[in-house]
């Protein structure tokens, strides 16, 4: 399944991310792994880039559902999808506009609660797409304390999301996944970059959450 006509164009964050995306740390890759860890069912995938989730999918997935609005990074996604090992279905649609008449088992957000404009509002839809039961995989950027926080708050004040296809580095994201009704199972924060280093996304957050 893939849609017609492309939502989104942001041209400069369609170059930049297949360059950040195939040079993720090992830390990264590995959080990547275990938030797609033991999923089955009807999964589906918010903000695909171009597809890094794809080829970690366990084979009790039946199929992923990915939508990924922005054109260039749609057109990488298909050509990723073509070689996952469980079946993907592409939409250009942005979430704010999907709608499905199945639910889902799972929905897994991969650094891309950082960038919609009202996380609370989009969770909510989310939660909404989630069978009772169902869980959200999340693995976002997360707003870091001190002085690291106060570059994040710089960053997203300046140029960080112009550029960078509107990621907000300082949200409290595990505060928007309460607020939107989901329970939150299990949660940690991890840096994937040394503590020194002046990248306002260092730290990451992990976890798993439930629609009651």
């Amino acid at each position: 399944m893939t849609a017609a006509t492309a939502t989104f164009d942001n041209r400069f964050f369609a170059r930049v991310w297949p360059i950040v995306a195939s040079h993720e740390t090992a830390a990264v890759q590995a959080l990547r792994r275990e938030n797609l860890a033991d999923l089955s069912g009807r999964v589906l995938e918010v903000g695909a880039g171009i597809g890094t989730n794809f080829p970690n999918y366990p084979s009790s997935v039946r199929q992923v559902v990915a939508m990924e609005p922005e054109s260039r990074l749609h057109a990488r996604a298909r050509a990723a999808a073509a070689t996952a090992p469980v079946p993907i279905a592409l939409t250009n649609e942005t979430v704010e506009q999907f709608n499905d008449g199945e639910p889902f088992d799972a929905v897994v957000c991969s650094l891309v609660l950082c960038s919609v404009h009202d996380p609370v509002q989009v969770l909510r839809h989310l939660y909404a797409l989630l069978r009772p039961g169902g869980q959200l995989r999340y693995l976002e950027h997360v707003a870091s304390a001190g002085l690291r926080g106060r570059l994040q708050r710089f960053a997203d004040a300046t140029v960080w999301p112009r550029f960078l296809g509107n990621c907000h580095t300082h949200r409290d994201t595990e505060r928007a996944i309460r607020d939107a009704g989901f329970e939150v199972l299990t949660s940690r924060r991890e840096w994937t970059l040394p503590a020194w280093s002046p990248m306002p996304v260092s730290e990451l957050l992990l976890g798993r959450a439930r629609r009651p």
